[in-house]
């Protein structure tokens, strides 16, 4: 069954290339397709379209499919489509003209519009909630370890001291910004595109605020067009913000593969949350890490994807929108893992704190040298060329108490700052 059938059949062929994968893919979308039904058949009551008794039918048969879907009973098969018409053909199954009046002002297209921008308000707040137990626990890790030196790099060379509460810190902070990027999503996601029907609107006197507000939109798209042009665009703003937290968990990532090594040898996990190798066994090998670092790198591949697809697009509907759920969905998921493979694994960091007691951290105190010199009145370029002297000569022998005051400092974090603005955030 197709909800454009005529009574004639496409080829096979035609029709597996067309359908592709969207079965699986619908899936994750019947709940919100179910619940887009429940909205529009109450709207079209409510414009006399649909009487009393066939309200209260559609109503009871859409909460027994919605009960099928939570409880993973229901299919979609090869002979459907999609779930629109999965989910109308049941409703036609067991009310028969009630169950064929539930597509009246409305299209196929408006229909997966509203399914997506409800599925991306739930997706963005389950990663919005990753976010936040990530933060919480990078903020702890900050204050518990703050007193632990720790090199700082610049071009993989040794620069000057950082500490943990620093590295924790920053990440924490830098997860600010990805919540900026989720919340601007979320924000394009929440405008209801009900009633747009295939772009250009409906004769029927639809009420547009009733569905906007049995939904829990925040508005809706007002121009029809506009609506369906929102296809695309809504999933471009996703994948940005998707692409920003997948930087921050990649960036991070990288970190620790380096920390681990026994070059660094900076930090540490259980036994068991490392693997082995086949053939050396020393080997303690940050798998999770590689792994969240390709996934997110991975991710952060999605908007060149989604744009590439839309580029090149008019207004109106296109088939080729129909891909974007193959990027869109899996991303949720994957980014979802990947935030909380982080949290469980950081749970769990061993943390080394003598590392700047080797003799090959020493120079990461030179700039203190010059400070110090500087401080008791010698012009900055001259403290340079002596401290620079001393270290060419083998004469530098440097203090290792590291005090800077200023905010954003080793001894200034200013934690309850970071953690106000990811509030306000």
């Amino acid at each position: 069954m197709k909800l454009w059938d005529k009574g004639f059949s496409t080829d096979k062929k035609i029709d597996l290339f067309t359908v592709g994968n969207d079965r699986e893919l619908d899936l994750i979308l019947a709940k919100y397709d179910v619940v887009g039904n429940i909205a529009h058949a109450k709207m079209l009551y409510s414009i006399g379209l649909l009487t009393d008794k066939e309200l209260r039918q559609l109503e009871i048969e859409l909460e027994l499919i919605l009960e099928d879907i939570k409880n993973g009973n229901f299919t979609i098969e090869d002979s459907f489509e999609d779930v629109h018409s999965k989910v109308e053909f049941l409703l036609t199954e067991k009310l028969g003209d009630a169950g064929k009046k539930i597509h009246t002002a409305r299209s196929r297209n408006d229909q997966v519009l509203v399914d997506v921008h409800l599925y991306i308000k739930d997706a963005l707040e389950e990663i919005e909630d990753g976010v936040d137990e990530l933060f919480d626990l990078l903020i702890t890790l900050a204050e518990h370890y703050k007193a632990v030196l720790l090199p700082g790099y610049t071009h993989l060379q040794v620069a000057m001291p950082s500490s943990f509460g620093l590295w924790f810190s920053a990440y924490a902070e830098t997860l600010i910004d990805d919540i900026y990027f989720l919340k601007a999503a979320y924000k394009v996601a929440d405008q209801n595109p009900l009633g747009s029907a295939a772009g250009y609107g409906s004769s029927f006197p639809i009420d547009r605020d009733f569905t906007t507000k049995e939904l829990n939109f925040e508005t809706l798209k007002f121009n029809s067009v506009a609506a369906q042009m929102g296809r695309g665009k809504l999933e471009k703003s996703v994948a940005f913000a998707i692409s920003s937290v997948a930087s921050t968990l990649s960036k991070m990532s990288m970190d620790i593969c380096l920390y681990m090594s026994q070059n660094f040898n900076f930090i540490s996990f259980p036994d068991e949350l490392t693997t082995g190798s086949s053939i050396m066994p020393h080997k303690k090998n940050p798998d999770v890490f590689e792994l969240i670092r390709g996934k997110c790198n991975k991710l952060q591949a999605l908007p060149y994807e989604f744009t590439l697809i839309t580029n090149n697009l008019p207004s109106g509907y296109h088939r080729d929108l129909q891909l974007l759920k193959e990027g869109l969905i899996p991303s949720f998921s994957t980014l979802k893992s990947c935030l909380e493979m982080l949290t469980y694994s950081l749970k769990n960091i061993q943390v080394k704190e003598d590392i700047v007691e080797d003799e090959k951290y020493v120079y990461l105190f030179s700039v203190e040298e010059v400070n110090k010199l500087v401080q008791s009145g010698v012009p900055f370029r001259d403290a340079y060329k002596i401290v620079g002297k001393n270290i060419n000569e083998g004469n530098f022998d440097p203090g290792k108490n590291v005090v800077h005051t200023h905010k954003g400092s080793i001894s200034n974090l200013c934690l309850d700052e970071i953690v106000a603005k990811k509030n306000k955030a």
